[in-house]
């Protein structure tokens, strides 16, 4: 029978009360949730037994239900859906050897929770939005090619496409740069991901302190409508699954 973690978990109260919080709590298949601790940090586990592909929807929603649920009552680290260990003795020892790295983490997380950003646009009408501001794009053959060749019209088409490219990731990175002046009173860590298609400008994701979630939204809110061009999908409050740096092996 394998283990299936959950989650790391900050225990300060006593090891009872723990178990009491998870006291009828149900994880995949209905097994039951219990921890395992050490010093003030516990890891959520249960049992598995289930010969279900981990790829089922159901199994990866009921997960991510045990995080939500834990999440509301302590801070806490998400695990990776699927991460298994064969017996109590193997996680116990794992938490003993990661103990001031999930203690590292706990701290940076603690009170905080997560938000996505996604900045969504209309590729063709943005991009001539943008190739018109930084570009009018008329290359001139002469800036490029000493004389005419059959093949010059078409580097001028690669030129100018370069342009535009170069003309769109100086916008995300202003874009990026006048969110996080927006955010500054919130002061939320944050990772960004550019160009994620052309119809994703940026894929983010934010920190912040749990009591100024509103105060986040509403600064978002506020952007957006700045930039009526762009959609603003706003996702969240969430367990912080992308400010975990840790890796259980």
């Amino acid at each position: 029978m394998k283990k299936i973690i959950y989650a790391i978990l900050s225990t300060n109260q006593s090891h009872t009360d723990i178990s009491d919080l998870m006291n009828g709590m149900k994880g995949i298949m209905g097994a039951d949730i219990y921890a395992l601790s050490f010093n003030d940090i516990s890891i959520a586990v249960s049992d598995f037994t289930s010969s279900k592909d981990l790829t089922n929807r159901e199994l990866a929603i009921d997960f991510a239900g045990v995080i939500e649920a834990l999440s509301q009552q302590v801070t806490l680290l998400p695990v990776r859906f699927g991460t298994f260990i064969k017996t109590d003795e193997i996680v116990q020892q794992l938490l003993i050897n990661h103990y001031d790295s999930f203690l590292k983490n706990l701290q940076k997380v603690e009170n905080k929770c997560e938000f996505g950003l996604k900045v969504l646009c209309d590729y063709e009408t943005f991009s001539h939005k943008i190739s018109a501001q930084a570009a009018a794009v008329e290359v001139q053959p002469s800036e490029y090619f000493s004389t005419n060749t059959i093949h010059t019209n078409y580097l001028l088409e690669k030129i100018k496409i370069n342009k535009l490219e170069d003309s769109l990731f100086t916008y995300v990175d202003q874009l990026i740069e006048d969110i996080s002046l927006q955010l500054t009173q919130i002061n939320p860590d944050s990772k960004y991901k550019k160009m994620v298609t052309n119809s994703i400008l940026l894929d983010a994701v934010f920190l912040v302190e749990k009591n100024k979630k509103d105060e986040f939204i509403q600064a978002i809110s506020s952007f957006e409508q700045q930039h009526d061009a762009l959609q603003f999908l706003v996702t969240g409050s969430w367990p912080p699954y992308s400010f975990v740096d840790i890796v259980i092996e």
